[in-house]
Order: C-alpha cells, then sequence, then structure tokens
C-alpha cells in the first residue's frame, strides 16, 4: 500500500483525507441511525401505559433527555407538554421537535455526498498533475524514462483512488438517505398515534 501511495504522488493524500473522513462518517451513521436508538417500536405503549398513570415532570424530561430515550423520546415530550391543548396545538409542538429530530439524523450526510461528488475530481486532479509530469518528461531530443513512468503512475493511481472512493460513498449516502426516510416516517406514524390517543380518537 505503502509503494502504491509513493508511486500516486502527492495528490493522492488528498483522496486519502476524503477516504478517512467518508469512513468515520459512514461508521457513526450506521451506530446512530439504529431503529433501536431513533423510534424503537415498544416505546410509544410504555409512553401510553404511563399517560394512564398519569405522566409527570420526571417522564417528561426523562424523554426528552438523548441519553436516556431514543430520538423520538424527544417529540412524545414535546407532545406530552402540550397534552392539555387543543389537538392543533399539540400537533405543531410534536412537528418542531420532528423537524429537530430529522435534521439530526440528516447529519454528516451532505458531506458524506459532497465526498461521493468531489473524490473521482480529486482523482481527475492527480491525473492532470501526472499528465503534466509526462509532458515534462518529453524533450525535443529523448525521454526521461523514470520520469515518464512516475508520471503515468500517478495519473492512472489518482483515478482509480477517486472512484474506489466514490463508489461506496455514493452507495451509502443513498442507503443513509433511505434510512432517515424511513426513520422520520416511522416516528410521524408513531406521534400521530400518539395525539390520536391523548385527543380520545384512538385506543
Amino acid at each position: 500500500m505503502l509503494a502504491i501511495i509513493e508511486a500516486a504522488g502527492w495528490p493522492i493524500w488528498t483522496i486519502i483525507l476524503a477516504s478517512v473522513i467518508a469512513l468515520a462518517i459512514i461508521g457513526e451513521r450506521l451506530w446512530s441511525l439504529r431503529g433501536s436508538l431513533v423510534a424503537p417500536a415498544d416505546l410509544l405503549p410504555q409512553v401510553v401505559q404511563e399517560m394512564k398513570n398519569g405522566v409527570t415532570p420526571a417522564t417528561i424530561e426523562r424523554l426528552s433527555d438523548p441519553k436516556k430515550s431514543p430520538l423520538i423520546g424527544g417529540i412524545f415530550a414535546a407532545g406530552l407538554r402540550n397534552a392539555n391543548s387543543s389537538r392543533e396545538v399539540m400537533k405543531e409542538a410534536i412537528e418542531e421537535a420532528g423537524r429537530a429530530a430529522a435534521h439530526e439524523l440528516e447529519r454528516f450526510l451532505n458531506t458524506l455526498g459532497t465526498i461521493a461528488y468531489i473524490a473521482p475530481l480529486l482523482g481527475l486532479f492527480g491525473t492532470i498533475i501526472g499528465m503534466i509530469e509526462i509532458f515534462s518528461a518529453l524533450t525535443p531530443n529523448n525521454a526521461d524514462p523514470a520520469k515518464l513512468a512516475h508520471g503515468i503512475s500517478v495519473a492512472l493511481y489518482n483515478t482509480a483512488m477517486g472512484l474506489v472512493v466514490a463508489i461506496p460513498c455514493m452507495v451509502f449516502y443513498r442507503y443513509f438517505r433511505g434510512k432517515v426516510d424511513a426513520l422520520v416516517l416511522e416516528m410521524e406514524l408513531q406521534a400521530i398515534k400518539l395525539v390520536e390517543i391523548v385527543h380520545g380518537e384512538r385506543k
């Protein structure tokens, strides 16, 4: 691997930096977008059961604490704070909390998408650098084989590495976008159920 980096020249370091950032984001999002951390199916029944016994400020505080409750807990807490208000007021409070939760789910995805977009461009930049080295090795009288070979290596390795980084990044970016959309829909459905239960429209 070190030999490839040396052959690819200094432009490869920009691609390596982008790949390290992308790997960190992918690992963090794989951990953070788990259903058990966002919208577990068993939380709503627990909240409904606690409502029957009487919701206390401690319950609301626990639900809104991201260290003690899944992400959807903050949405439930916003609704329960306005449980004695009209259906519209409670729904608006839930929607505001839901927008904040959706923004949290999308964290770092723009960065991952940007890396997927620019990685081939970084490879193209390395290719151009390699072509410059190739042409600089050519003279009217002769050509320097060592410089010529190095220029070809720079051009080809950077192009390949740019694609190697871009393709997985794009795949994970699209996967995470789909995952976020599914989780947002699940949170919306559970929040609607809570509103209907609170206002006696559903058992």
